[in-house]
């Protein structure tokens, strides 16, 4: 078997377009000129039948009933589900996992630091099937059902807007997957939030296969109608794509690797596929794929 990985949802938080955003850009997805796009999420498999969730967004239902792969069966209580990776702690990153409940025997991996702020939700989850929660910087890594070897890395510290001040502390709230299929060698990186570039980010990138990559932003300066007032990219701990610092120089050293972007913001140019954001981009040999989206390692 190879790695199969599906693109369940491409777009930032709120999704595209956003609910509450009249740009034109979400003016012309409503109008059906440009595609819509739920929220960001990917699904990794090594065997084709044992499939682990790359965060769990609030369009979850929706996304597993619109990729085949995941559906249930063949018995009437069975899902080909095994358990979620969790980047970091922010809400449409986590929400998703509340549409799991119920479902027996799932583990969620995740950093010390989002396990200890989703305590109170994770009871509640408990409640209704017990699930394991991992601790995905767990030294030496974890391997997955399915033939895959995992390991996380510290990518940044953004801390989600509501976790209180004194409860927070700089610490690695958010990070990265390096996924590895025990089969082939086939390598897939997973970076959907990224605060700034770093020499493990070039580390990954050099081995990898495929690079999933944080593209929130197109250029610096450039903020969502969502987002509070003052609050720049900075805060919000996404490395803009284009600029001196930007992630596209960076991927540009990478060429042997397949590098798509994803966690579009709705103010992003990317979003055009006739934009000259994208022509830019594809210059680079980055891509900007769609919603289910389905890629092979």
């Amino acid at each position: 078997m190879v790695v199969k990985v599906v693109l369940l949802g491409t777009a930032a938080g709120g999704g595209f377009p956003q609910w509450n955003c009249a740009c034109a850009l979400c003016a012309a997805a409503r109008d059906g000129k440009l595609p819509s796009r739920t929220q960001e999420r990917a699904a990794v498999t090594g065997n084709g039948r044992d499939w682990w969730l790359l965060n769990a967004s609030p369009d979850l239902r929706a996304q597993l009933a619109a990729s085949r792969a995941l559906w249930p069966g063949p018995g009437p209580g069975d899902t080909p589900l095994r358990g979620v990776l969790l980047t970091d702690a922010e809400a449409d990153r986590v929400t998703g996992l509340a549409e799991l409940c119920g479902a027996a025997g799932l583990k969620v991996y995740a950093a010390s630091p989002v396990r200890a702020v989703l305590g109170p939700a994770r009871a509640a989850l408990d409640r209704y099937a017990p699930w394991e929660w991992a601790d995905s910087l767990a030294d030496g890594g974890f391997v997955l059902a399915g033939g895959l070897v995992v390991t996380a890395h510290p990518v940044g510290e953004r801390i989600p807007t509501y976790v209180p001040a004194q409860a927070a502390s700089p610490t690695s709230w958010v990070t990265a997957y390096r996924i590895e299929d025990l089969a082939t060698g086939g390598v897939l990186v997973y970076a959907p939030c990224v605060g700034a570039w770093s020499p493990d980010l070039d580390g990954l990138c050099a081995g990898a296969d495929c690079v999933l990559l944080d593209g929130t932003f197109f250029a610096a300066g450039e903020t969502g109608t969502a987002v509070r007032s003052g609050a720049g990219q900075a805060t919000m701990g996404h490395l803009p794509v284009t600029g001196p610092q930007g992630s596209l120089a960076a991927l540009a050293r990478y060429p042997g690797a397949r590098r798509i972007y994803t966690h579009l913001n709705n103010t992003n140019q990317l979003l055009d596929p006739a934009s000259p954001a994208c022509a830019r981009v594809a210059e680079y040999g980055v891509e900007v794929l769609p919603d289910g989206t389905e890629l092979v390692l």
